[in-house]
């Protein structure tokens, strides 16, 4: 069976607009792991705009499942990332201004900086994942340089406009996940996912574990946490 990934970002961005201490993305990590969820992720941005660094450090002593810290390929995340030790990090490109991850990595024109990431993360035991766009250039290169998974950009898919279009981004996903499981990549996907579009890549066979955030956190408002992660598992097993 697939796993889920709950990334806990929102819970943090709700903190934030007011700049108090709650909801706590730590107490919601624990009811996502309560419910089922394989594993949790944060993504801390320069900027930080949701995750702090403090959120960080209190989540790796607390999650028992998986840790996954989503960060920019830059000096000081990887020295955080060093001194943490999450179970992994995935690697994403990084812009001020984007309300959130607007593409995948470009592996193939930075593989020189990335690999040089990977060595050094990979000195404290923690694995690596690359977040791209279902492109084989780009899956190549995330074997090249030794990546230990890809996480495919989901985002085109989810967003189409019409059937055709998603159709057309379905297939560039499934040939992806082919491609990096030939490689002997561990294959993930995320992004845009959600509870009305998630039944055809959660029938792509390649793929290991699915990252969903923004629509676990936006059902919870009416749900709660532990409903709305319960039924995105329902989903992904029936």
């Amino acid at each position: 069976m697939k796993k889920l990934m709950v990334n806990i970002d929102h819970i943090a961005t709700l903190r934030e607009a007011r700049g108090i201490y709650y909801p706590d993305p730590v107490y919601a990590a624990g009811i996502a792991e309560m419910a089922g969820a394989s594993g949790i992720i944060i993504h801390l941005r320069e900027d930080r705009r949701h995750i702090k660094d403090r959120d960080v450090k209190i989540l790796r002593g607390v999650v028992k499942t998986k840790l996954n810290l989503e960060m920019a390929a830059t000096d000081e995340m990887v020295g955080i990332a060093r001194e943490i030790k999450p179970d992994m990090i995935t690697l994403v490109p990084e812009k001020r201004e984007e309300l959130t991850t607007e593409g995948g990595l470009d592996v193939a024109g930075l593989s020189g900086k990335i690999k040089k990431v990977i060595e050094k993360v990979r000195e404290k035991g923690i694995k690596v994942s690359l977040f791209i766009d279902p492109e084989e250039e780009q899956i190549i290169a995330s074997h090249k340089i030794k990546a230990d998974m890809i996480e495919i950009h989901t985002g085109a898919y989810s967003d189409a406009k019409n059937e055709m279009i998603r159709d057309k981004e379905l297939k560039k996903v499934v040939n992806a996940a082919k491609r990096g499981k030939e490689l002997g990549l561990g294959v993930n996907a995320g992004h845009g996912l959600h509870y009305h579009n998630l039944s055809e890549i959660v029938a792509i066979p390649e793929i290991d574990e699915l990252s969903i955030g923004h629509s676990i956190i936006a059902r919870a408002i009416f749900t709660g946490l532990d409903r709305a992660v319960r039924d995105m598992l329902a989903l992904m097993h029936c």
